[in-house]
């Protein structure tokens, strides 16, 4: 199973709306074939597992490990089900039962039905952390949440001002890079409309080799314009007061219904880079799965104070020149 997982993480980033999905084929104690689900709308993990197998009058005497559940539905591919069925296939071992309402056991039992014996939960903590985003899109009906702000040694995320419109970086270029790979690897970033207006960021990948994330944008008094790059995205999803009313209390929008929002538009992960007052929103109302901060050597004299967080790190990591703080959410 381990092997399983070591594959499907190479899907990360590249399956959107698609778990990542590795399968490993075993004969007599020697793996015999594996694969992994590379994109969505491809071939599934367990088709590429099969078909790389040489000897086919094997599989009927192998057993086949893979890390979620396989799929028993008609999608833009055919069921997984089918094809480890029409080769006889006698035993397959499961990491996660998956939680889409399309499978959701139904994949496991008609294999039991046809006479395969199946394990499962093997490895399961370990299976459902690599699918973390997708479980929680399917079982909290929301994206996964990563939080994400680096802050200098004073505690700053930005300078007070700037004359230019420009993003100020105060992590160093390994770090930027490192961001540059986490933005690969999920569904979508957020940011609020200051940001843009203040920054002008693009939002995608330069730093690193990976598919750009879908640019979302909370703008309650429609600012954006053909000034800003991100409008040069067509994929961007700018949420206005159009799309979702805005609260009479503090006149921005619920986060809640920003998520049941991108829940609809099919999200299943966002990285949320700022400004100040979108993470503030965000940590006040919990709603997060992890956070990743970035503390820097970088000496402001003056600037806008980091967001409040009182949390404790489960994990620092040392850096080039900065260190990673990491966060999990445990509610």
């Amino acid at each position: 199973m381990q092997r399983c997982l070591q594959l499907a993480i190479k899907g990360l980033g590249k399956t959107y709306p698609n778990p990542l999905v590795g399968c490993v084929i075993v004969n007599k104690g020697r793996v015999i074939g594996e694969g992994w689900h590379k994109k969505a709308g491809t071939p599934h993990a367990e088709v590429h597992a099969i078909e790389s197998v040489e000897e086919k009058n094997l599989l009927s005497e192998s057993t086949l490990y893979v890390n979620l559940e396989p799929c028993n539905h008609h999608g833009k591919t055919p069921p997984c089900v089918d094809l480890i069925l029409k080769h006889n296939i006698k035993r397959v071992v499961i990491g996660s039962l998956d939680p889409n309402p399309l499978v959701s056991g139904s994949g496991m039992e008609r294999l039991e039905e046809n006479g395969c014996r199946v394990s499962k939960e093997v490895l399961a903590s370990e299976c459902d952390w690599i699918n973390r985003r997708f479980f929680t899109y399917h079982q909290k009906k929301r994206p996964y949440i990563t939080l994400k702000w680096a802050e200098s040694i004073e505690g700053y995320i930005a300078p007070s001002s700037s004359n230019k419109r420009s993003v100020f970086y105060l992590s160093d270029s390994y770090s930027q890079q490192l961001v540059h790979r986490w933005r690969s690897e999920e569904h979508a970033i957020l940011v609020g409309s200051t940001t843009v207006k203040k920054d002008n960021p693009k939002l995608n990948v330069r730093r690193w080799a990976g598919n750009n994330p879908i640019p979302i944008v909370l703008d309650p008094n429609d600012t954006l314009d053909e000034s800003d790059h991100i409008v040069e995205n067509k994929k961007m999803i700018a949420i206005t007061r159009s799309i979702i009313p805005l609260s009479k209390t503090n006149n921005s929008f619920d986060l809640n219904e920003v998520l049941a929002y991108l829940y609809q538009q099919g999200i299943q992960s966002i990285l949320v880079e700022g400004g100040l007052f979108t993470l503030q929103q965000f940590i006040d109302h919990h709603l997060w799965d992890t956070i990743r901060l970035l503390k820097t050597p970088t000496c402001l004299s003056n600037g806008v104070k980091a967001p409040k967080f009182g949390e404790a790190p489960y994990q620092k990591i040392s850096l080039d020149n900065d260190e990673l703080w990491l966060f999990k959410n445990m509610e």
